[in-house]
């Protein structure tokens, strides 16, 4: 616990000096972004072309009809959850990928691994597969005997399979330094929200399997045989499984880590992990971090009759826009600049946060208590006044949040607001400056038409979670974003995550004097600015050469 408070104020930004990093871009180094193993088995997947349904709109309100579990759907889940979506070129000499899970600077820390029984057309016997997306295949890196899947997957629907995600620090820690802890963690977020979504346009659910351990983890990706400063981390482990299984969640086991520990198979793995620099800078904070999160499990079966019950979906205040789910998942981009001038209709700003709201699709995706609430700096929204306004995600937060913010604060409810979306007015103001300086004086933070800051449960989730919460108070900040990145896309504008922000001044301009709030990750939606001197080049163009 001590180590987590320590690394977190060690690596917030401040006024007058920015969190420990190289303090210039080491091109020499820069890590290969993308990982492969050398000496597996290669797993070609199919390239699907785009289906007009499901729309977007109706991923919100019911997963479709469950798809076969065949090549199809393992090809169709990983081209919408973790492949590339294009590439961007600047010149002649300078290229680099987009994904459809995004990272900061888009430097991808974050792996996918697929634990799949034999499917039809694709695979002919359980294994471990890690997901190259250059390739856009999968690669063997062990084999299960039907034995160890069926013991693997005892409890489960019949039709099933899981998704492991990792980090790679040094990807990150290469240009953000000590910070790079935090935004690996944001990334492995946005893998979740991805992945999730990517399911639901399948029709099957996904579920974070919260009590395996790290270490039962690592053996089952087999991750533990790496070391050094580019080895992966274990982050979490995904089921999933078609949406009208057996009434879905009813059906999943509930296991303990100690009934993780009996079923996670000890076997062989093949294939060497490519080198991804030649030379790496330290960063033993992040080290420290990483030891001191490290997640040892639940010691007993879980019981969930505390957790949120699923809301019923609240129903769309807007019709169906039409928009095809997997162009939008598709066409996502990161903002690089915004216009400063384009507005947003309240009701799709409401729409937008009624989406972020916890025990629904896709926060369903990692149950438990919601954690995350939102200070939202509102600029250019139609017939809605411009001023600080916080969206209460869970009303258990309310007075814990009523208790940490400045008492001068009006806590007025807006015209138009429904009872299921608790937005309060605190402050009417220009808040344009404000979003400004404590997005580090960045002027996207200004320019959309608002930004926010997402506001974790901090000292209560360590104290009911401990250590091992941390990273994960930054995956709910991570699949919130992923939520903000769609629905920007679908209302015709653009979304971008900041991680750059000066913490304890965000602080101030709510009144948090203490740790039982921190903002944890800061994004803004607005109209963009295209920058016309990069080309963009389709995904998998490189494989057609």
């Amino acid at each position: 616990m001590d180590a987590v408070r320590e690394y977190h104020e060690r690596t917030k930004h401040h006024l007058d000096r920015y969190a420990a990093a190289l303090g210039f871009m080491d091109w020499a180094n820069q890590p290969d972004p993308f990982r492969s193993f050398d000496g597996t088995e290669p797993v070609d997947l199919p390239h699907p072309q785009l289906r007009n349904a499901p729309t977007y709109d109706s991923l919100f309100a019911g997963a479709p009809a469950a798809a076969t579990l065949d090549a199809e759907l393992i090809g169709r889940l990983c081209y919408l959850s973790l492949a590339l979506s294009a590439w961007k070129t600047a010149g002649q000499s300078s290229s680099w990928s987009l994904r459809v899970n995004p990272s900061s600077g888009a430097l991808h820390p974050t792996e996918g691994y697929f634990i799949s029984g034999s499917v039809p057309g694709l695979i002919d016997r359980p294994g471990v597969f890690h997901y190259a997306p250059y390739w856009h295949r999968l690669e063997r890196r062990c084999q299960l005997s039907p034995d160890q899947w069926d013991a693997l997957t005892e409890g489960f629907p019949a039709r099933c399979l899981f998704v492991g995600l990792t980090s790679i620090y040094w990807r990150e820690s290469w240009k953000y330094g000590e910070r790079a802890f935090r935004y690996c963690h944001h990334d492995a977020g946005h893998a979740i929200g991805a992945v999730a979504v990517a399911a639901r346009t399948l029709g099957w659910q996904t579920r974070l399997l919260r009590t395996i351990a790290d270490d039962d983890l690592s053996h089952l990706l087999g991750v533990h045989l790496q070391s050094g400063v580019e080895a992966e981390h274990p982050d979490c482990l995904l089921a999933l499984f078609p949406a009208d299984a057996d009434r879905a969640v009813a059906s999943l086991p509930t296991l303990s880590s100690d009934q993780w520990h009996g079923r996670v198979p000890r076997v062989e793995f093949t294939g060497v992990p490519n080198r991804l620099s030649d030379d790496h800078q330290p960063w033993p904070a992040i080290d420290d971090a990483s030891r001191a999160t490290r997640y040892h499990g639940i010691a007993e079966t879980v019981d969930r009759s505390d957790w949120p019950a699923p809301d019923p979906t609240p129903a769309s205040r807007l019709p169906d826009r039409q928009l095809a789910a997997e162009q939008i998942i598709r066409q996502r981009r990161s903002a690089v600049e915004l216009d400063g001038k384009t507005p947003l209709r309240r009701e799709v700003f409401y729409e937008m946060l009624r989406r972020l709201l916890p025990s629904q699709f896709p926060f369903d995706a990692a149950p438990g208590p919601p954690r995350v609430s939102l200070a939202i700096f509102v600029h250019r929204v139609d017939d809605l006044e411009s001023g600080l306004y916080l969206l209460v995600r869970d009303e258990a937060h309310e007075p814990a949040l009523r208790a940490a913010l400045k008492s001068n604060f009006e806590w007025q409810t807006s015209a138009g607001i429904e009872r299921d979306l608790r937005l309060y007015h605190l402050h009417s103001d220009d808040t344009r400056p404000a979003a400004k300086q404590v997005s580090c004086h960045q002027d996207i933070a200004a320019d959309g038409a608002f930004s926010l800051g997402m506001l974790a449960e901090f000292d209560a989730a360590l104290a009911t979670d401990g250590a091992g919460v941390y990273p994960r108070l930054f995956w709910e900040t991570g699949i919130i974003g992923q939520v903000l990145y769609l629905e920007a896309e679908a209302a015709g504008i653009r979304a971008t995550g900041i991680g750059c922000f000066f913490d304890d001044v965000m602080h101030d301009i709510l009144g948090i004097t203490d740790h039982s709030w921190q903002s944890l990750y800061h994004f803004t939606v607005g109209g963009p600015l295209e920058d016309e001197r990069l080309q963009t080049i389709a995904a998998y163009d490189h494989l057609d050469e």
